[in-house]
């Protein structure tokens, strides 16, 4: 999941070195929070207009997890 998500991140930014991916422990319900790092000149462009492109990442990572039968959540810093 980390892999997709830097994939992702790093065709939308500017700084595609400056992207990082982190994953913290499991919650109590299993769900794992992804957190995605960028560059914060490139926080505009993984955000998009009105989220959009946020929602979009976070709907393609939701379905990759429900392949693979686990809960995620990202969260953009």
């Amino acid at each position: 999941m980390k892999d997709l998500l830097t994939i992702l991140a790093k065709g939308l930014v500017e700084e595609p070195s400056a992207v990082s991916v982190t994953a913290d422990e499991p919650l109590e319900d299993g769900t794992v929070v992804y957190h995605i790092h960028v560059a914060e000149d490139d926080m505009g462009r993984i955000i998009g207009k009105q989220g959009r492109i946020a929602k979009a990442i976070r709907t393609v990572a939701r379905s990759a997890a429900i392949r693979k039968n686990e809960k995620i959540q990202v969260e953009i810093d």
